[in-house]
């Protein structure tokens, strides 16, 4: 793929739109914000800069730009995110023929993604285009009342009774065998020829949140039920489809979800799309099977209120009661709706329009502790002994609710109506709550003994296991107290600059200059490697175990990259030794710095990239930002997209005074900034000569003492002179 043709993609693709799909996102000043797709997030951080075109989680540092939020939350490559956002952004991709090699290792996923694409259109063109296919799949959905809009909504199909025929069709289109096998669309006969798994049934596709289809449910059509085992068959489990980690609906009903801030909940394919067809969109349907954390986590991005939609026969009510425990302990706001005796959502939506179907809905869904506590109560009737197996049932549920607040609210509320004292539910509460967090230190000091760091308990109360297990914070990490609701605000750049450097800076600085540097290979190196200042997430690669001992190094460079990402195409002016007016960019003037003294970037990414945008500073369109952002090289591109993102800016305390922005100060932060710099490296030669003179056998050696005092003299007047122009400052933190 041509730099052009990924320019078009990047500068199509609207960050916030394509976040939106996976993301709920409320404004937040000039940015977005919702929770984080990619860790267990329980308070919004993970943040959306439309101007800047990035996001970024504050808690699991994880983010970018929109390729690389795709590549992440889709488990894609650098080129197939970029294909997913041409597919999307209707932008055409030129792509050269693969050899067959290359074809044969094509990536495995994009294959049995690409077979379920064909599979899906298949069995839709097949319903609406051949005689079985209206005659009888199109039937059996007419029967239902689906409207042919609805139908394409859904790409509702039917697969033929013959018992290879899709096979047949998926080979001559140029599939393999092994990927239609594995998808689950056909299976092997001992003889090593294909049946279809679908023969004969109506076909409902699985979508992902993402559009792309997973999965297929097929029902055996009603005339022919008898004698079948199976009415609703699935494809199995795969690469691409896990069943516990999806839910039926989500594409078509994640938008509604996030609009209406309320999600319902139902049991099968046909209750989810007449309720669509009955105009309530935000409904999902778990098909059967128990709701489990990954399906909670994926519903709250969308929203924390959920309602789960029951019949109204005695299955249905105790149906109510089961996993529910499961979304309160996620924080998720849980609401029960009972359907009148002998109705389910399909059947219901089917009698009913939409604001009858709506009206019902608010006039009878009920909180579901709430509704829990009054079954119970009436259940146990005057029974002493139901009843206190009642509260303690009750209190149960309670103890799993995160929020301490909310679980005050529903204490006082339960104890009123059970006519128990608050204070005696409260320690209950709190007993139960202590028991779970005993459970999970045993838990985690079993882990630590086997070593099994791999495993971790789910469903643990947000707060609990917050306090019990404190999080691994970087040294450099701005602490949560701090940061609030939104991202920690910082200046990673000095906000006070001496006043003989700002703003008439003479380029190249004369006065006080030192001739010469040491070299950069005198200083000692270290044999750990700091983490560097920007990329607590980030692994740094292998060759870089010469690392300067002094952490502020690598914090120096990362400084100094950030200005080079940000503003490197920005030209810095000032006078020559001669006094003629001078402008340099300012990537073309950090290498000139480092090259004039023989230094050169310790930390070999920052050395990478330092060098990649020197080698395309002549260019006319040069742009550094956009140029490694959209580098194929993952670690090169979200280490720009740190750099860029907004959490690096002045304090709101400054924000609100007349302080020059970041972009105004650039001359004197850079010349600044490279003193800075350059300091530092004089600052460890020196430690260096100082350590060597309490060398016993240095000093038993007169002529190199006198030579090792000679070269701390010289190193502590080139200390001084650098000193006096980098001046008293604010500490980069």
């Amino acid at each position: 793929m041509d730099q052009s043709t990924i320019d078009r993609i990047i500068d199509a693709a609207d960050i916030v739109d394509v976040v939106s799909g996976y993301v709920t996102l409320r404004r937040a000043g000039a940015s977005y914000k919702g929770l984080c797709p990619f860790h267990d997030d329980k308070t919004p951080s993970f943040y959306v800069s439309p101007s800047k075109g990035l996001c970024k989680c504050f808690s699991c540092g994880k983010g970018g730009n929109v390729v690389h939020f795709i590549m992440e939350e889709e488990q894609l490559s650098y080129y197939e995110a970029l294909k997913f956002l041409a597919k999307k952004y209707g932008i055409e991709v030129e792509d050269r023929q693969l050899t067959d090699e290359e074809r044969l290792q094509q990536n495995e996923r994009e294959s049995m993604f690409a077979v379920n694409e064909w599979a899906s259109n298949y069995f839709h063109d097949t319903m609406m285009s051949t005689d079985d296919g209206r005659s009888i799949g199109l039937a059996y959905f007419r029967t239902r009342g689906f409207r042919d809009d609805i139908i394409e909504k859904f790409k509702l199909g039917f697969c033929l009774p013959s018992y290879d025929a899709m096979s047949k069709a998926a080979v001559k289109k140029g599939f393999r065998e092994d990927f239609i096998v594995k998808t689950g669309l056909a299976f092997r006969r001992d003889d090593g020829t294909l049946r279809d798994r679908y023969r004969d049934r109506a076909i409902f596709p699985w979508f992902a949140v993402s559009g792309k289809i997973v999965a297929f449910g097929g029902r055996v059509l009603d005339a022919r039920t008898k004698g079948v085992n199976q009415k609703y068959i699935n494809s199995p489990e795969s690469d691409i489809f896990h069943k516990s980690r999806e839910l039926y609906g989500i594409f078509q009903a994640k938008k509604a979800i996030a609009k209406e801030d309320r999600v319902f909940m139902v049991e099968g394919y046909t209750d989810v799309i007449s309720m669509h067809q009955c105009g309530i969109e935000n409904v999902v349907a778990n098909s059967g099977t128990a709701l489990n954390v990954a399906q909670i986590k994926l519903l709250h991005r969308f929203t924390s209120n959920i309602t789960l939609l029951y019949d109204g026969d005695s299955a249905g009510i105790h149906a109510a009661l089961r996993g529910t425990d499961m979304l309160l302990a996620e924080g998720m706001h849980v609401k029960i709706l009972l359907l009148p005796d002998g109705d389910d959502p399909d059947s219901f939506a089917r009698k009913h329009t939409s604001e009858d179907f709506k009206a019902y809905i608010d006039a009878h869904q009920t909180d579901f502790i709430i509704f829990k506590t009054n079954l119970l109560m009436e259940e146990a009737g005057r029974d002493p002994i139901k009843r206190a197996q009642l509260i303690s049932d009750i209190v149960k549920s309670i103890a799993v609710i995160p929020e301490e607040i909310t679980r005050a609210v529903y204490i006082r509320e339960t104890s009123q109506m059970l006519n128990v004292e608050e204070r005696i539910l409260l320690n209950e509460t709190e007993k139960i709550r202590k028991q779970e967090l005993e459970r999970l230190a045993r838990e985690r000091e079993r882990m630590k003994e086997s070593g099994d760091a791999a495993s971790r308990p789910t469903s643990v109360p947000s707060d609990a296991a917050s306090s019990s297990a404190p999080q691994q914070i970087p040294e450099n990490a701005v602490p949560s107290s701090v940061a609030g609701d939104a991202p920690a605000e910082i200046s990673p750049l000095p906000t006070e600059i001496p006043a003989d450097l700002y703003p008439n800076v003479a380029y190249p600085p004369q006065n006080g200059v030192p001739e010469a540097l040491p070299p950069a290979d005198s200083v000692p190196l270290p044999d750990a490697e700091p983490k560097p200042v920007y990329l607590e997430a980030q692994k740094t690669p292998a060759d870089s175990s010469k690392y300067f001992r002094n952490n502020r190094f690598i914090e120096l460079e990362g400084l100094i990259m950030t200005l080079v990402v940000r503003y490197g195409e920005c030209e810095i002016s000032g006078e020559d030794a001669e006094g003629n007016a001078v402008s340099v960019k300012v990537v073309d003037y950090v290498c000139q710095e480092l090259e004039g003294d023989g230094l050169q970037l310790q930390h070999p990414l920052y050395r990478q990239m330092l060098d990649e945008a020197r080698n395309h500073s002549s260019e006319v369109d040069f742009k550094p930002s956009r140029m490694f952002l959209s580098s194929p090289s993952l670690e090169v591109s979200r280490t720009a997209a740190d750099m860029l993102s907004e959490r690096y800016q002045l304090s709101s305390l400054y924000a609100k005074q007349e302080v020059p922005t970041e972009r105004e100060q650039l001359d004197a932060l850079i010349v600044h900034l490279m003193f800075d710099y350059k300091l530092a490296v004089v600052n460890a030669e020196l430690k260096s000569t100082q350590e060597a003179l309490r060398d016993p056998a240095v000093l038993a050696d007169m002529d190199k003492c006198a030579a090792i005092l000679k070269k701390n003299m010289m190193i502590k007047n080139i200390q001084q002179k650098l000193a006096r122009h980098v001046g008293d400052r604010v500490l980069l933190k």
